[in-house]
């Protein structure tokens, strides 16, 4: 296998095992660039993203322009002189002159099976659709979103109850070995990438707060879904007596009622079909509970409308 002079760019915790699989495989990491430090947690702190917690602590040479646009930025790239770039969850996106830059070109891990769910968040969006399988692509980056010829590509299937975090850290565990053999199996001449279908092509938007608003209108099976697909992360909220209440973890049980409604004293609000027992809460400034710890709080008795006003 052929020792490449490689760039690394990525930012959070899912793009972590594939620059270990490359450091592990004893490929050059000539520069790592990674979004800047953000505040984080209570004082706020300025705190490294995972990718650069991580290379620092190898002592790989880090970098966070805030645009890559620049003449100056892409003649300091350019001068790095690498075989190949390889982007997993960067955060900006690659101009031209920095796409056409490295020899063999710019590489992504993507995941999803595309062209479905091409875009910012692709695992949650797998997760809110009910998708039954989902997956990785390395790909051969162009100047499209996520448009690119594919390299490789593996499925992993969507288990009835997977989290969010349970699947991030599936395809973060798959993706890694399977970016490492197409970035180097390109290199070396053993595979060509192959073009994206035309057909099935989706888009993961960006998620925002409004993404988590709970409808009770809604099945009770498509706000399992939500709930499971945006906690950690966007969260899942419903408003109560003026408070905004997470949900964190519930389940669907067969019950109905009226939708946003409690059917019993343990926790169960009807949906527009079916019903959520709800499991794992929190209210404002206090720490996640379970429902009993909850309940004993914050009474939810039957017939209690979760029906609040329109959250702001």
């Amino acid at each position: 296998m052929t020792k490449l002079r490689l760039i690394f760019m990525g930012t959070p915790d899912f793009a972590v095992p594939v620059l270990d699989a490359f450091l592990q495989a004893g490929d050059e990491i000539v520069a790592v660039y990674s979004q800047p430090p953000r505040p984080a947690g209570r004082g706020q702190k300025l705190t490294p993203s995972p990718v650069q917690a991580f290379a620092e602590g190898h002592g790989l040479p880090v970098r966070h322009p805030v645009s890559l646009k620049t003449p100056e930025a892409q003649a300091d790239f350019a001068a790095l002189k690498a075989d190949a770039v390889i982007v997993v969850a960067y955060g900006l996106l690659l101009p031209k002159p920095i796409l056409d830059a490295p020899k063999f070109g710019c590489f992504n891990l993507h995941a999803s099976l595309l062209p479905r769910w091409r875009g910012a968040a692709p695992i949650q969006r797998a997760l809110m659709a009910g998708d039954a399988e989902t997956g990785v692509c390395a790909m051969q980056m162009d100047i499209g979103l996520d448009t690119g010829p594919v390299l490789l590509r593996e499925t992993v299937k969507i288990g009835p109850r997977m989290t969010v975090s349970e699947l991030h850290d599936e395809l973060a565990r798959i993706g890694a070995p399977l970016m490492l053999r197409a970035v180097h199996d390109f290199a070396d001449g053993k595979i060509a990438p192959q073009p994206q279908a035309t057909e099935g092509v989706t888009y993961a938007a960006k998620l925002s707060r409004d993404d988590g608003r709970i409808d009770w209108t809604k099945s009770a099976v498509e706000i399992d879904r939500l709930v499971r697909a945006l906690n950690p992360g966007v969260g899942t909220v419903f408003e109560l007596n003026g408070e905004r209440i997470k949900l964190l973890a519930c389940e669907p049980v067969s019950a109905t009622g009226m939708p946003g409604t409690m059917i019993d004293d343990a926790g169960t609000v009807a949906c527009g079909t079916g019903a959520l027992r709800l499991l794992k809460l929190q209210r404002p400034s206090k720490s996640p509970v379970a429902i009993a710890d909850f309940l004993r709080g914050l009474p939810l008795p039957q017939g209690t409308s979760l029906l609040g006003t329109r959250l702001g």
